[in-house]
């Protein structure tokens, strides 16, 4: 756990108690700090009283004593409009940071490779982790990824924290200079948040404001929003999983190339299909190169990376089908993504729909062999696939996974994947994306135990 020193005598405030604002109520009061804690939940509030916290409502606080407001990175501070600790901190003049600020303050000797984008910096970021670690190098990952950056081992100048940012959380980071800084791509996504495309697309350019001279830039130039970014940065590397000549690192086909030299075949990493994925393994090759780490432990770690839970997951193979778990494809640019992986599909699909649903996918429908439709959007995500796509509503993913399964265990079609990619949020039926790709597995994994088939493994 990171101590936070620093802030030894400092009074801080806390706001939003789930996991990393719980780390962070922890490793401020040991470390000396004042901590004042508030969350909409009781039983989140009395944990952080024990832990050491003072609880107080923010609109009760005085916050002309407070040093800074440590905001958890889903609460706004801008727009829509700030949540009222925002708003009281700001007449004040009280800073407003987060959780990954404080890491920085309390380990500034550690090198930083920081991540971000709309899609795949999940798997980017595990991927270049599983590389350091393979490499035998001293690291922590996590951030936005799950594990909270104060949970996080304290490391010195031999060790390198791996984060992945969101832009709620580049916005709350003012000190982060990365020495390996990596944009994958920008696609429109919480414009509610940022007032915009604009403000979304600045917020994800700040990973590379402060960065030193001799620092690595890395951006993906397969969307013109995030190709113009590099354009903006003196020394970059340009990356792309589709085979754009003018990115320094490239796929083309299942190889890795630089130039006319072939970096890696990728045909043996089976967790990482598509170009998409190609894209995120030439950001890891060329971040893992950056740190010093040789090409050929790059490559067989790259072959070795056992994939995230939820996103092309490849839970079973079983009669010839694959069932694969993209639950964490919550809008159609990342289903998009698994779609473009696969034929023929039986697709399981829908939740609570973002704006725009599943018109941008027209182009996949051809792969699809057949629809099975979920949660609220289902009458919505069947009007767009009209008489393009044979489809049914099943309500439930209990019921459309069964159904899926029938179908496809009945037509023995070559290379069928069963596929769940919601193209939807989850909170229509579930919690959150992870247990809505749980269910999923746990069913499948009852539907295909047997002695023929069972749990793939990469």
């Amino acid at each position: 756990m990171i101590v936070c020193r620093s802030k030894s005598g400092k009074s801080l405030f806390v706001m939003g108690l789930g996991l990393s604002g719980l780390a962070t109520v922890e490793a401020l009061v040991a470390g000396g700090a004042i901590v004042i804690a508030w969350d909409d939940r009781e039983d989140r509030r009395a944990e952080a009283a024990r832990l050491g916290a003072r609880i107080e409502n923010p609109d009760q606080a005085d916050w002309t004593g407070i040093d800074a407001l440590v905001l958890s990175p889903g609460i706004p501070h801008t727009h829509p409009a700030p949540h009222p600790a925002a708003a009281h901190a700001k007449v004040a003049g009280v800073a407003i940071i987060g959780d990954v600020e404080l890491l920085l303050a309390e380990c500034p000797d550690a090198k930083i490779v920081a991540i971000t984008g709309t899609n795949g910096k999940s798997t980017t970021t595990a991927l270049i982790g599983h590389i350091f670690k393979t490499a035998g190098k001293q690291a922590e990952v996590g951030g936005n990824l799950g594990t909270p950056v104060l949970s996080f081992a304290p490391l010195g100048a031999d060790g390198t924290y791996i984060l992945e940012l969101s832009s709620y959380q580049l916005e709350l980071t003012p000190s982060l200079a990365p020495d390996i800084a990596i944009l994958l791509n920008i696609s429109p996504d919480h414009l509610d948040r940022h007032g915009g495309l604009a403000g979304y697309i600045a917020a994800k350019q700040r990973i590379f404001a402060n960065q030193a001279a001799g620092a690595t830039a890395i951006v993906g130039i397969d969307d013109a929003d995030a190709a113009a970014i590099s354009d903006t940065l003196a020394q970059v590397i340009r990356i792309s999983g589709n085979d754009n000549e003018a990115a320094d690192i490239r796929s083309a086909g299942t190889r890795l190339v630089e130039g006319d030299k072939i970096l890696h075949d990728l045909a043996a990493a089976r967790t990482l299909p598509g170009a998409h994925n190609h894209q995120n393994a030439a950001a890891a090759f060329a971040a893992a190169r950056a740190a010093g780490i040789a090409g050929d432990v790059i490559a067989k770690a790259i072959n070795s990376f056992p994939g995230l839970a939820h996103r092309q997951e490849l839970v079973a193979e079983c009669g010839g089908v694959r069932y694969v778990n993209d639950s964490k494809a919550t809008n159609a640019d990342a289903t998009e993504r698994a779609l473009g992986c696969y034929a023929p599909i039986y697709w399981v699909a829908g939740g609570l729909a973002k704006e725009g649903g599943i018109a941008p996918l027209k182009p996949y429908f051809p792969r699809i062999r057949h629809a099975f439709l979920i949660g609220e959007s289902a009458a919505k995500f069947g009007e767009t696939l009209g008489e393009a796509v044979p489809h049914t509503s099943c309500g439930t993913l209990d019921k459309a996974v069964a159904a899926a399964h029938q179908m496809a265990k009945t037509e023995h079609l070559d290379g069928a994947t069963l596929l769940l990619s919601p193209a939807a949020a989850s909170w229509d039926q579930f919690d959150n994306f992870e247990q809505r790709g749980d269910r999923f597995r746990d069913q499948v994994l009852q539907l295909t135990s047997g002695a023929k088939c069972g749990e793939a493994r990469p």
